[in-house]
């Protein structure tokens, strides 16, 4: 895991900027770690480890694995230390 001064501002908002992309971090925020694979999310496997590798290279998630299995977090700390309020209006469904 990087540090949260690593963190460049374009990388996380081009990672945010995709709908499939801030649905995950959504869920990432609620439920505070996805599978590789969620339930519901209806895009081929390739594009989902290709959204994933953004998040991830982005600074936005970290991976841990449990036996085979890889799961993502939002590395939510890290991300309101480096940018205050962020967060907060992107992960509110109307951005208010």
């Amino acid at each position: 895991m990087g540090h949260p001064e690593d963190v460049d501002l374009a990388a996380v908002l081009h990672a945010l900027g995709d709908p499939v992309r801030l649905a995950l971090v959504r869920r990432m925020a609620e439920d505070g770690e996805s599978a590789c694979s969620p339930d519901g999310v209806d895009v081929p496997r390739s594009t989902l480890s290709n959204h994933w590798r953004i998040l991830r290279e982005a600074g936005v998630t970290e991976t841990r694995r449990v036996g085979k299995a890889r799961l993502m977090a939002l590395r939510r700390v890290d991300l309101d230390a480096r940018f205050p309020g962020l967060l907060a209006a992107v992960l509110t469904e109307d951005g208010r």
